[in-house]
């Protein structure tokens, strides 16, 4: 498994009954989780004194309890800053357990511009939500390409860019539907020397496209490899889909980028530590491809 474990300003204190007690900076949130399956003693104080509590409908989706919770609030990853917020169906505009992703991606694009000073190292980030990732590649030193067909998540995206006084760097923030920027991507032979992509279980584009990762995943990784560089450095793929296995990440990277630029495959779960107890968070999987 792959840990998140260089948070400070992040913990998941407790997992029980469905749900995960977490500190976010200064506040404590409870929040459901699908793979909290146990039923273990709620021994934390936290339990019976969050600052919000995001309780789950029988019906489907859900609503927030506010105790004491300001409308937003910030935390660091090293030396980046994200702005959070509670909004719809559970979410706080950020996923921690990317940061071992945002880790090993950036100590790749380091590791090539210490080898290359004067190269531009071009990445390109699908699926792109609220800009984790574009804003750690670009603190890293590449030039990021952020696509997300919302444009209250690409307006997120870049306040954290801001916040992490990176609005210098060259990205480029568009609201678009991401086969389609590849597809035109293509046509203008544009490439990119490192792909990362998010994608949703299930999502809509902002003409309607309807996306269910099981039926386009393979079809799309296979579409993205055509606006690979000759050299590429990485290329990532994100699955919170308990259905798509690591090894089917695996084999799909290896089949599609692997065959064709050798290098080494390799997909795992994501984790995230749990204090109290010690044991591991599953967070969905990663499969990664890099050159060397």
């Amino acid at each position: 498994m792959i840990l998140a474990d260089n948070w400070t300003d992040y913990e998941v204190y407790d997992t029980s009954s469905g749900e995960k007690l977490e500190r976010w900076g200064d506040f404590l949130l409870i929040r459901p989780d699908p793979q909290v399956i146990w039923n273990t003693p709620k021994t934390n104080k936290g339990w019976k004194n969050p600052n919000a509590h995001y309780h789950r409908s029988s019906k489907g989706g859900g609503n927030w309890e506010f105790f004491d919770l300001p409308e937003s609030w910030t935390i660091n990853y090293k030396d980046l800053t994200f702005n959070l917020k509670p909004f719809s169906f559970k979410h706080t505009g950020l996923f921690p357990e990317q940061a071992a992703n945002w880790d090993w991606f950036s100590s790749i694009i380091k590791k090539e511009k210490k080898k290359n000073p004067d190269k531009q190292i071009k990445v390109l980030n699908l699926f792109a939500y609220t800009g984790g990732a574009t804003i750690a590649a670009a603190a890293a030193g590449a030039a990021v390409t952020h696509v997300d067909a919302s444009k209250g998540m690409v307006n997120w995206a870049k306040e954290n860019a801001t916040s992490s006084n990176l609005s210098d760097k060259p990205i480029r923030w568009l609201v678009d539907d991401c086969k389609k920027f590849v597809e035109r991507e293509i046509r203008r032979g544009n490439q990119y020397d490192g792909i990362i992509m998010d994608p949703p279980s299930y999502g809509r584009g902002p003409k309607g496209e309807i996306w269910k990762i099981e039926e386009n995943i393979h079809e799309f990784i296979k579409l993205t490899t055509k606006i690979l560089s000759k050299e590429p450095l990485f290329f990532l793929v994100n699955s919170y889909t308990t259905g798509l296995a690591p090894s089917v990440l695996t084999y799909m990277i290896e089949t599609e980028v692997g065959s064709r630029f050798g290098g080494h495959t390799y997909s795992d779960e994501l984790g995230l530590p749990v204090k109290d107890n010690g044991l591991v968070l599953p967070c969905g999987a990663s499969g990664r491809w890099e050159r060397e």
